[in-house]
């Protein structure tokens, strides 16, 4: 929003869309994988009739486009069979690229034919680079997309996680466009979850899909606002969608120090090729450098140090540069927020949350008085010390 824990839609919306939810009915997952899933199909065809165009969805997500959950995502969007389906998504895993960007990078764009029924391309790239790709236009032909939606991601982003979601990020950056946007995440638990579970995620939240294009078909889907969608672990036995908002509830971040012997196949990762003269690991015996070996700090500090002698083009004269390996480890902490009304709590009831995130950060009136006379007493107390 970036993302935003207290702007919420106005109360008459919320209270619309949550009217809307709560007359959907959860869909048979048998039914849902049969040709036609689709509970409003009849009314959707007569608003998407042959003489207009078919509405266009695009769909990303953030761990790239082999993705189990994106390419389940695709199959139930295709089986309704009234809209155009395109992917683009990144090549690789970029879930936790928050909304970065490939600026003064040159970006591939691969097309990709795993998708039946639909029009994909792999990005070398973020969710973000995505997105703005297909929205400038550079990518598909046809017009912009109607809706984007990115997911189906393994793993929650919820709470404080959608600070980084790249997954997320997408969304946010259609809104940029001014394209209404879906997020979608599973609650995936390591050793528990498969991925037939991502398969019933996705059916069971096209009743939601359907309604968010209709509405936008009609011009009455709220604008500036994306709906982060969060899928209980046990999708097949949810208890149907709730509007909530997002919690404050912070993930654990571990740093892990990386023994330089794992890496030592792909060191040369850390360093520029220009500035590549030679590769030396520290757990290398002192006879492969003696004069190295002698810079060297602790010995038991060897196992986790990569050394390296660089110089600058065109120049002879080399340094050693000692650099260490780390890998950051996000753990989920168990949640503790009594409030019913945010994403978590409805999760952990067995509920598909729907959270309205809008573009804009957002803050009280009082907020900013309090801040405004901060300001200007900061700014007389620094003229005091001059």
């Amino acid at each position: 929003m970036a993302t935003n824990t207290n702007k919420q839609l106005p109360s008459s919306l919320m209270a619309d869309l949550q009217s809307t939810l709560l007359n959907k009915t959860k869909p048979d997952c048998n039914s849902a994988s049969t040709a036609d899933p689709n509970p409003e199909k009849e009314a959707s065809s007569e608003t998407f009739g042959t003489e207009k165009k078919r509405p266009i969805v695009l769909v990303t997500n953030g761990e790239g486009i082999h993705s189990p959950g994106l390419g389940f995502l695709v199959e139930a969007l295709v089986r309704g069979g009234i809209w155009d389906v395109h992917v683009c998504a990144p090549e690789s895993d970029k879930c936790f690229s928050s909304h970065s960007i490939s600026a003064h990078e040159t970006l591939v764009a691969t097309s990709e034919e795993e998708f039946t029924g639909a029009t994909a391309f792999s990005i070398s790239g973020s969710p973000v680079d995505c997105v703005s790709l297909v929205l400038s236009g550079a990518i598909f032909s046809s017009h912009k997309p109607d809706l984007v939606i990115s997911g189906i991601e393994r793993g929650l982003n919820c709470g404080n996680l959608i600070f980084y979601s790249g997954a997320v990020a997408a969304a946010r950056e259609a809104l940029l466009y001014g394209v209404p946007s879906l997020s979608i995440s599973f609650d995936w638990k390591n050793g528990e979850s498969q991925e037939s579970d991502l398969k019933v995620a996705a059916d069971h939240c096209m009743p939601l899909i359907y309604a968010v294009i209709r509405d936008i078909e009609k011009g009455v889907f709220p604008k500036d606002y994306a709906l982060n969608i969060g899928i209980p672990s046990s999708p097949s036995t949810n208890k149907g969608f709730k509007v909530t908002k997002q919690s404050q509830q912070r993930c654990q971040k571990t740093w892990q120090v990386v023994p330089s012997s794992r890496h030592s196949s792909g060191a040369h990762q850390f360093m520029p090729t220009h500035q590549r003269i030679g590769i030396q690991l520290a757990q290398l015996s002192q006879a492969a450098s003696a004069a190295g070996a002698a810079r060297r700090v602790a010995a038991q500090r060897k196992d986790i140090e990569v050394v390296e002698s660089v110089a600058a083009p065109g120049k002879p004269e080399t340094k050693e540069v000692v650099k260490r390996l780390f890998r950051l480890e996000l753990l989920q902490k168990e949640h503790t927020n009594s409030d019913e009304g945010v994403d978590l709590k409805a999760l952990e009831n067995g509920y598909i949350c729907v959270t309205p995130l809008h573009l804009q950060w957002h803050y009280e009136p009082k907020i900013h008085d309090l801040f405004s006379n901060w300001l200007s007493s900061a700014v007389n107390g620094e003229k005091d010390y001059s």
